[in-house]
């Protein structure tokens, strides 16, 4: 503050104090705070005499108020302004040099948003944050520098650039005391291990320090050993020596084991009874005269107060404690159980589906006002929300109007459904392609799913239109329709393909659908030339097919598109014969499981694996090339052209294998997804396929693939990136080391 304007209203204030009372007050420069609240913090009133006290006052008040850099106040013949000298506004804030490309954290680490007045003080606590979280990331000696300029239009553009310091690499962790146990295994419960030799590889330790996790290594490392009973297991805090001239740190700790504690017995204390103990008891896995386990001590309180808590008694609280016998090395396993009062559901919200209906969203929920409360139907609401693909996440947030009613708050995140896919192009085969697809799982935020493909060659037509509803309005039942006409010119033949399938199914429970469909289509060969091919004509025989398709599916997963619980299984038969030309039948098995390891790994890392087993048999009737098994591409073993393995026959024109398809075959997957860019919803996957395939036997042809692919949730949807190698190729194989899909579950 200027203290030479002070001066000067105290030396006026001085002269005129006996005579000169203040006439009016004027402000000058004021914006970000009003006239009325100036008045407020105004101690200088009209028609009372000057006094340098009152102005030194106000001008500390305006001051305080953080919006100015200067505040100074002049006097002329009664009439009073005070000048005001605002901050600038920040119209341009950047990190630069340590996650850049992670908007939540620029916002965690920096708390300054663009149109905020600057001020040097919280840009020396935004600067501290980045400093704090370089070290925390195991950042030895780093510094950040701020550059701040004065734009144009007098706003400021501020600029923090962080230079990251060094890595600490722990090059001898060792173990003192450790009697019992193999330390080594220590390294699937510590964030802080020694590095070990090409640590850089994946799926090895790099010995990067970690120093936000050091406090929590040793109650890890106790955890290890109350999973195996060591009640009395102490481990001290890591003694810690750093080379600060090379970057590099020994780590020791101290480790005292005790003994193993039995359990000796198991009991139950209800405040309220409302429960059998003998229910409770048999959800309980920890077992008398056993080793106690911590980890197994916690899950069976999660299962107590589910079971209770499913009988409408939210807000049950478990208790549980230990009474330890030392001298005998038993111990007593005790819950103490609250149950409180049963709890209704006055009122479910549903907010953040800005397209989609909210009776889409209702009718995927086990829990309505009126209804007793259940933990299991909550748990299972967000996963049957989560499982429509049309939500890019969601929760059910419960909130307590008192000690027997809650509403539930169900908060969705819109995912998209949609697709539009314009393409073009020129194959040596088809010649210029145009293609034209537009789909969507969830059309006006109906759940309705609608999908019309249109393409166009030279020599092949593809077109299609399906429409299903999972929900018949909004009853367990769901229907279906398609139609296509697809053609294709070969150089020997041409063929052409029509058909229809109408199906309707049935939920039988949360998990278990229903379906029976029927399918009817066209088929013919036309323009053959026999001297081109040395397959038997039959193969070229037109024929209509009447087939009539059941199947069963069970799916308890948390998620469509990205899974990290439950799993799938589904099994489909289809009979034809019912009229037509074809007769035969066909079964098609699949197999998923999904599980996310964040809880032993601390990432979110997420196991999958896929398998399929098909098989069709003519039983005397009249199986088509057309409806045989082909094996390759997305959806069986990646590395080959889709539908290209095949058992084969004679050759054709080129004396390449006439590939003639397969009676039976398996294929399986097995995946490592990781988050590669968590902000854009971007996960890498590593994969391994196997698959077989065969006429009279499932083993006749075997082949193998391996590589990666890039999950993204675009803007345009779900798309795939796969790179692939093959794995046992043979002479002739159709190889394929890249695909795509947009819109598939992942």
């Amino acid at each position: 503050m200027k203290t030479i304007t002070l001066s000067l209203i105290v030396a006026s204030a001085l002269v005129h104090a006996s005579a000169q009372n203040v006439q009016s007050i004027h402000y000058d420069g004021m914006v970000h705070i009003s006239e009325a609240v100036a008045k407020r913090l105004n101690e200088v009133k009209v028609g009372e005499p000057l006094n340098a006290a009152a102005v030194d006052k106000t001008v500390k008040n305006f001051f305080e108020q953080g919006y100015f850099e200067d505040v100074w106040a002049e006097e002329e013949e009664g009439k009073v302004t005070f000048h005001f000298k605002e901050k600038p506004t920040i119209s341009k804030i950047e990190l630069k040099g340590y996650k850049e490309n992670d908007e939540e954290a620029k916002k965690a680490l920096l708390q300054i948003d663009k149109g905020s007045l600057y001020d040097p003080k919280r840009v020396e606590e935004a600067k501290k944050r980045i400093v704090d979280a370089l070290s925390q990331d195991g950042k030895i000696d780093s510094v950040v520098e701020i550059e701040t300029e004065k734009l144009e239009n007098g706003s400021m553009r501020v600029t923090f650039i962080a230079n990251e310091g060094q890595e600490i690499i722990i090059k001898k962790l060792t173990y003192a005391g450790v009697l019992t146990q193999d330390s080594e295994e220590f390294d699937s419960m510590i964030a802080n291990k020694e590095e070990q030799f090409m640590g850089w590889m994946w799926g090895r330790n790099d010995g990067k320090m970690k120093v936000a996790e050091l406090q929590y290594d040793p109650l890890r490392i106790r955890d290890f050993y109350m999973q195996r009973g060591f009640l009395d297991a102490k481990i001290d805090e890591p003694f810690v020596a750093v080379d600060f001239d090379h970057y590099t740190a020994q780590m020791s700790y101290n480790i005292f084991e005790g003994d193993v504690y039995r359990v000796s017995d198991i009991l139950l204390f209800q405040d309220t009874k409302v429960i059998d103990d003998q229910a409770l008891l048999d959800v309980i896995t920890l077992e008398k005269n056993k080793p106690f386990n911590i980890k197994t001590f916690r899950e069976d309180a999660e299962r107590i107060k589910t079971k209770i808590a499913d009988l409408g008694y939210a807000y049950v609280q478990v208790q549980p404690d230990l009474k330890k016998d030392k001298e005998g090395k038993s111990v007593d396993v005790v819950y103490r159980i609250i149950p409180g009062k049963k709890v209704h559901i006055r009122k479910v919200i549903i907010s953040g589906n800005n397209r989609t209906l909210d009776r889409v969203v209702r009718r995927e929920l086990f829990l309505a006002p009126g209804d007793l409360y259940s933990l299991t139907n909550l748990k299972d609401s967000r996963n049957a929300i989560g499982r429509t693909g049309y939500f890019e996440s969601n929760t059910i947030e419960e909130k307590r109007i008192d000690d027997e009613t809650m509403d539930l708050i169900v908060q969705t995140k819109e995912a998209p459904t949609g697709n539009i896919q314009l393409g073009g192009g020129y194959g040596s085969f088809g010649g210029i392609l145009v293609s034209v697809a537009v789909s969507d799982r969830n059309i006006f935020g109906s759940g309705i799913n609608v999908g019309l493909n249109l393409e166009k060659s030279q020599r092949t037509s593809n077109y299609s239109f399906n429409i299903s509803n999972p929900r018949l309005n909004d009853s367990d039942f769901s229907g279906n329709f398609s139609v296509y006409n697809s053609s294709t010119e070969y150089d020997s033949y041409s063929t052409d393909s029509k058909g229809i399938s109408v199906g309707t199914g049935h939920r039988f429970n949360r998990f278990v659908n229903g379906y029976v469909g029927y399918n009817y289509s066209q088929n013919s060969y036309s323009d053959i030339d026999l001297n081109t091919t040395t397959l038997d004509p039959r193969y070229y025989e037109s024929y209509s097919k009447s087939s009539v398709v059941v199947s069963a599916t069970f799916d308890n997963t948390d998620d469509y598109y990205v899974p990290r619980e439950g799993m799938t299984l589904s099994e489909s038969i289809e009979m034809a014969g019912v009229g037509g030309d074809a007769e035969f039948w066909k079964s098609r098995t699949t197999f998923g499981v999904y599980q996310g390891l964040q809880k032993w790994t601390d990432f979110d890392l997420i196991l999958r694996y896929k398998a399929r087993f098909n098989y069709a048999s003519e039983g005397g009737g009249y199986l088509p090339l057309g409806e045989k098994f082909y094996m390759g591409g997305i959806g069986s073993v990646r590395g080959y052209q889709a539908y290209s393995i095949s058992p084969t026959k004679g050759v054709d024109r080129n004396g390449d294998p006439y590939k003639i398809g397969g009676t039976q075959t398996f294929s399986n997957n097995l995946e490592f997804s990781v988050p590669l860019v968590p902000e854009a919803k971007m996960r890498a996957t590593a994969f391994i396929d196997y698959g077989m395939i065969g006429e009279s036997s499932i083993s006749e042809i075997k082949r193998g693939g391996y590589g990666v692919s890039l999950e993204w949730f675009s803007p345009v949807g779900p798309l795939q990136l796969v790179f692939a190698n093959p794995i046992g190729d043979k002479e002739h194989d159709d190889i394929a080391h890249f695909e795509f899909t947009i819109g598939q579950r992942f």
